[in-house]
């Protein structure tokens, strides 16, 4: 049997893609503290339900378009900064990893103070995360910046 270069560079670039892609994976099996796990279990339903149709349920963004979250430098490290953006939404040009997105992200004035820390201790616990539990009591601290 003959392999074409197409074929050997084919399976290289999937290959790599994909060995890319798990970087950034850090799944909801993985989570071994409880408190966090819950929090978690519960954060990826509110996250598929208010924030999967625009960021993706795999975080990665809608291209040029919606920034991803998932390996986002834009969110890395200030949970303060991604909670008041679910709350309060956010305008104007920001860049992500490099790329500029000038989308507007509508505001969620409905989510309680729970339902953004249970979103945020998910979207901090996979993709290569472990920021740990983020409760309520943070999220409200955050909100008052």
């Amino acid at each position: 049997m003959r392999i074409t270069l197409f074929a050997l560079i084919s399976i290289a670039i999937f290959t790599s893609c994909a060995a890319d892609k798990e970087k950034h994976e850090r799944g909801l099996s993985e989570i071994k503290d409880t408190k966090v796990l819950q929090y978690a279990i519960e954060g990826k339903i509110l996250y598929e339900n208010y924030c999967g149709n625009c960021h993706q349920n795999d975080g990665t963004g809608l291209g040029k378009f919606i920034p991803p979250l998932n390996g986002s430098d834009y969110m890395e490290n200030d949970i303060g900064k991604t909670v008041r953006i679910i709350k309060n939404g956010l305008k104007g040009e920001i860049m992500v990893n490099g790329v500029s997105y000038n989308q507007p992200m509508p505001a969620n004035p409905h989510l309680t103070n729970m339902e953004i820390a249970k979103i945020v201790t998910y979207i901090y616990n996979i993709w290569g995360n472990e920021a740990g539990v983020v409760d309520g009591n943070q999220v409200a601290d955050y909100l008052k910046n």
